[in-house]
């Protein structure tokens, strides 16, 4: 095998993509996100297990192309606007918790033995989350317009502004390492930066709009433009001394503006995933597993810091600016994992010589650790909330106010109704429409404060909450009311398990709620098990769509 991977640099490409696909598959049957399948297959490419990994220049020339085209996308997907409408609650939290974890996370890595520079460089590295994780799951989870869902974007998008510092530092001490003057160095940096900044604010200004528009009559030409444009402005930071890294991220920055960034970040998504692979591969190739096998005590150690000291940093946080200890255990454990940003972050260090390769194996053992777990509490963040829901009631003020603020006055919600109604997207805005229109109050309840906000300026009553939340679901007005109507989604695929639906019927249940339950459904094998669960009315919205536009289209044409 070895004798054959040694005749041509394919050969060795293609058994390296088969290993990561492999490996990713074994990840995503266990649960995982991609970056712990990818992770492992580097560390099992490199010379320390299977040794596949042997074409450096190679290897590193797509690791260097992979991590240009990833903070192009982080670039791309930088909203700063979402950190302006959520206001304090995003910075807040976001800059409390990365003062938290890189002063905390120092002092445990002094006391682990850790020189003091590599000490604050894994330190920095542990304030990193990843924000294409958290995304994901959130996703799947359906919370990504749920209040916890947008303040955590809003401070995942302040860590990234913090990423993006602690790399321009980086990158200055790169650049004054080689001159005689450090501030000359630094101010070589500096200049250049501000350069860059110029052409990328004139290019949004002026040519960004267009240009894409333009290439968009040829998406493919569009997704070649991206890549390319890519890779130029990675090559000009990094000639100017900012790195790699940043020309990448300015490059997104630059089309960030324009409506052709989703189609651009759909297109590209997989070409990063295809390149960071090398990435991983690159990282494994020189981990020392012996090294890192001593590194495990100290890898927990990090490893339960970062999992229940960041999600509680953050429950205090937003604790004391008025949210419930839930909404802040909901928005915490999506920082509960270090992110791709600290292993590369780790890498700049190593290639500087600022640390040595072990530290970098702490980071990534740390990484594999907290990744994998997090993904678990993220999954079962609802359980998760039900179980602590005692221990944490010290972090949440006697009155917590923001929540109703968030969603409008809520006070015209304390009446009694005839249904209530969970979940104010289309499907329940038209119930309720109908209701209405038949005598019929409803009071709507849903986990989108800007629906709530809404629903309240139509003149409905409305909550802000979640179905699955049992401690709301006894503070409604249930009493008198016919119907308990979810009208929300029902997931499909995903990470989770957890379904809303039924929480929502137990929760009822728990309270003897004497109305009828009515839940939806995609499928008539879902609406039985549903009924057998507590459920009086299964709607099918598909089926119940196709009936009626049947019913039409069977009857003769008006004229």
């Amino acid at each position: 095998m070895e004798n054959i991977l040694a005749t041509s640099v394919f050969y060795e490409v293609a058994a390296l993509l088969v290993l990561g696909a492999a490996v990713g598959l074994v990840a995503l049957l266990l649960r995982q996100p991609l970056i712990v399948g990818l992770i492992a297959a580097g560390i099992l490419a490199g010379p320390a297990a299977l040794g596949i990994a042997r074409s450096d220049e190679y290897i590193t020339l797509l690791s260097e192309l992979g991590i240009a085209v990833l903070l192009f996308l982080v670039g791309l997907k930088l909203d700063l606007s979402l950190v302006r409408n959520l206001g304090r609650v995003a910075l807040a939290t976001g800059l409390g918790q990365v003062a938290f974890t890189a002063i905390i996370g120092y002092a445990l890595c002094i006391l682990l033995g850790l020189g003091a520079l590599e000490s604050v460089y894994v330190a920095v590295a542990l304030t990193f989350s990843s924000t294409i994780i958290i995304v994901k799951l959130l996703s799947d989870k359906r919370e990504i317009d749920s209040l916890h869902g947008r303040i955590a974007l809003g401070f995942l998008i302040v860590q990234d502004i913090f990423v993006v510092l602690a790399m321009v530092v980086v990158s200055a001490m790169a650049a004054g390492a080689g001159e005689a003057s450090a501030m000359a160095g630094l101010a070589r940096v500096l200049a250049g930066g501000v350069g860059m900044l110029v052409a990328v604010g004139l290019i949004i200004r002026f040519v960004a709009g267009p240009l894409t528009a333009r290439l968009a009559r040829a998406p493919e030409l569009l997704a070649g433009f991206a890549i390319g444009w890519a890779a130029l402005l990675a090559a000009v930071g990094d000639y100017v001394g900012l790195g790699k890294e940043l020309g990448g991220l300015l490059a997104g920055v630059a089309l960030a503006s324009t409506p052709y960034r989703e189609a651009i970040a759909a297109r590209l998504s997989s070409l990063r995933d295809f390149l960071l692979l090398f990435f991983f591969i690159a990282l494994g190739s020189r981990l020392d597993l012996a090294s890192m096998g001593e590194q495990v005590g100290a890898a927990l150690a990090l490893s339960a810091f970062v999992l229940i000291g960041n999600p509680l940093i953050v429950v205090a946080i937003m604790g004391y600016m008025g949210y419930r200890r839930r909404t802040g255990l909901l928005a915490g454990l999506t920082v509960a994992q270090i992110s791709e940003f600290s292993l590369i972050f780790m890498a700049m260090g190593v290639a500087l010589g600022h640390v040595a390769e072990p530290a970098l194996g702490l980071v990534t053992l740390v990484g594999l650790v907290t990744i994998a777990l997090s993904t678990y509490m993220i999954t079962h963040s609802h359980k998760l909330a039900a179980w602590l829901d005692a221990p944490l009631r010290v972090f949440e003020r006697e009155h917590p106010w923001r929540e109703a603020l968030e969603a409008g006055d809520a006070s015209v919600a304390a009446e009694k109704a005839d249904v209530v109604l969970f979940g104010l997207g289309r499907f329940g805005c038209n119930i309720a429409l109908h209701l209405r229109a038949r005598g019929l109050t409803v009071l709507g309840v849903d986990f989108d404060p800007e629906a709530v906000r809404q629903w309240h300026e139509q003149g409905f009553a409305a909550l802000y909450g979640d179905a699955s939340d049992p401690e709301l679901i006894a503070a409604l007005p249930l009493e008198g009311a016919r119907w308990a109507v979810s009208a929300i989604p029902a997931r499909t695929g995903g990470v989770t398990h957890e379904d809303h639906r039924l929480a929502l019927i137990d929760a009822l249940r728990a309270q003897h709620f004497a109305g009828g339950i009515a839940v939806t459904a995609h499928a008539e094998k879902e609406a039985a098990a549903l009924r057998q669960r507590g459920a009086a009315l299964v709607l099918l919205p598909f089926r119940d769509a196709a009936d009626r536009a049947a019913e039409l289209l069977a009857a003769p044409p008006a004229g």
